[in-house]
Order: structure tokens, then C-alpha cells, then sequence
């Protein structure tokens, strides 16, 4: 069977030579189909290309609004913090100036929170019960022997009826005041925050001591604040004592003002070895270097 052939004549120019091209048919079939193949290819690729383009435009759109979110995010969170910051603050002063001028409301004796999950909790083990029935026996005693309980809900700091020992007015430890009460930036963030007491600089291992006579209701890490010791003085009023390397104390114990309680440390978030030291009123913060002695 004869072979077909398709017969191609190129004329280079006027002047040139006539050549003459002949290809078998199936080769001519050959190279139209890879021809439309890699137009397709092509076509294929550049829709291909169009799309990524499209998706790439779409993800710096997403990019650039979730960065504008989290701008706003950032700033509505200022702002909740300043406010939390200044609402601290003027908690603090309200109740300061309600002790000062004798508005406080008299408060009965009353098992804190802390004390009575101790008690309650399911899985309480006999020390934990037993700190609790400590800590209820010692604040009971403490409550019968106080002849003062309703002057000192009216006015705990103005009234002076009432011991010295009962005031936190006892450095808890000698040192430097490295960080005030109130509004400040807090070293970790860098935003602004409220302090809910002072910090006192003190060398590690230092000696501290229970600023007024009280119960125990804490000793052990409290979230932030490390190794604490929390002292109830009756009738809304507390100290805690935090960042301790060690502590003396257990729940429930009743401690003397003077007492040593634990020892400085940087437990929990510290940048250096201190004391944060705090007052509240009926678990509002007060600043306490109001009853600090000189």
C-alpha cells in the first residue's frame, strides 16, 4: 500500500531555491494533535495562574482586615483595662473615704468562702477538714474576745479603741517600696493595669512578718502572685502576703502581729525578689501604706 505524503514548498525569496518538504501523514496528525494538546495545556495553566491570582488577592484582603481587627482588638482591650483600672481605683477610694467618715456597714461574724470549701469540697481529706475546724474555732474565739466588733465594722482604722495589734500598721518586711498602689504599667505587658497593693524590695530569703494579729485562710500558690499567705483580721479585713519562697503557716492558724510567716522570694510573676503586700475592706483593695508605721 503506497504511502501518502503531504508535500510542502518554501520559497525563501525571489532569488532563492524552491524547496520542497514531503511528510508522511501520520507525522502532520501528530504534531496537529500535540499542537491543540499544548494549547489546551496552555489555556489550562493560564486559568490555572488566573485563579491563584484571584486567591492571592482574596488572602491579603482577609490579611489586611484581620490586622485591622486585631488593631481594634488591641485598642478596645486598652480601653476595658484602663477602665478595670480606674473602677479599681475608685473602689478603693470610696471605701477609704467611707472608713474614714464612719459609713461602713457593720458586718456579723462570717466563715469566709475559702474556709467553707474546705469543709464541703467531696474529696476533703481530714487536713483539709481540719484546717477548716481550725480556722472556724480561732476566728470564733477571736470574734467572743473582741469587745470592739461593732466599732471596728464602722470605722476599722479610725477607730481608736481599738489595739494596734489589730491594724496592719507592721512593715511585713524592711525594704524599698519598688512598685506603689494604684495605676501603673504592669512589667510584663507593658500596658497600664491597677496594683492592688506595694511591692517591697527585699533580698531572697528575707524574714516576713504578719503586720496585725489574725487567721490564716491561704497558704500556698495563689495564680500570679506564687506562694501566698493570706491573713483574715476579722470584719472584712485581710493582708496577703505574695511571692514568698517559704512558708511558716498553715490554714487556720492564728498568728501574732510580729510573727514570721514566710520568706521572700519571686514565686509566681516576678521580675526580682520582693513582697507584694495588700489591705482590702471588704475585699476592696486599700493602699496600705495609709497604716504603715513611719
Amino acid at each position: 500500500m503506497d504511502k501518502k505524503f503531504y508535500t510542502f514548498l518554501v520559497f525563501p525569496g525571489a532569488h532563492g531555491k524552491l524547496h520542497k518538504l514531503r511528510l508522511p501523514f501520520y507525522v502532520v496528525h501528530l504534531v496537529l494533535t500535540f499542537s491543540v494538546v499544548g494549547i489546551m495545556t496552555m489555556a489550562a495553566l493560564a486559568n490555572s495562574y488566573a485563579r491563584m491570582l484571584l486567591k492571592v488577592s482574596n488572602y491579603n484582603s482577609l490579611r489586611t482586615e484581620h490586622e485591622a481587627l486585631k488593631t481594634q482588638n488591641r485598642t478596645l482591650e486598652n480601653v476595658v483595662t484602663k477602665t478595670n483600672a480606674e473602677l479599681g481605683s475608685l473602689q478603693s477610694l470610696a471605701a477609704e473615704v467611707a472608713l474614714t467618715y464612719g459609713f461602713g456597714h457593720a458586718h456579723r461574724l462570717r466563715f469566709p468562702e475559702a474556709a467553707l470549701a474546705l469543709a464541703t469540697q467531696t474529696n476533703s481529706t481530714v487536713e483539709s477538714s481540719y484546717q477548716a475546724s481550725l480556722y472556724a474555732f480561732n476566728l470564733i474565739r477571736r470574734g467572743s474576745l473582741n469587745p470592739t466588733g461593732d466599732a471596728v465594722a464602722m470605722g476599722i482604722f479610725a477607730n481608736t479603741e481599738l489595739g494596734r495589734e489589730t491594724i496592719p500598721s507592721l512593715w511585713p518586711v524592711r525594704g524599698e517600696i519598688t512598685a506603689g498602689f494604684g495605676q501603673r504599667l504592669d512589667p510584663f505587658s507593658g500596658e497600664g493595669a491597677f496594683h492592688r497593693g506595694v511591692d517591697i524590695g527585699a533580698p531572697y530569703g528575707a524574714r516576713v512578718e504578719a503586720s496585725a494579729d489574725g487567721i490564716v485562710l491561704l497558704a500556698g500558690p495563689n495564680f500570679g502572685y506564687g506562694n501566698v499567705v493570706l491573713i483574715d483580721h476579722g470584719f472584712g479585713l485581710t493582708t496577703k502576703y505574695g511571692h514568698l519562697s517559704k512558708i511558716f503557716v498553715v490554714v487556720g492558724q492564728e498568728v501574732k502581729q510580729g510573727q514570721g510567716i514566710g520568706t521572700v522570694g519571686m514565686t509566681g510573676r516576678a521580675t526580682g525578689p520582693h513582697l507584694h503586700y495588700e489591705v482590702t475592706v471588704n475585699d476592696t483593695p486599700v493602699n496600705p501604706m495609709k497604716y504603715l508605721r513611719e
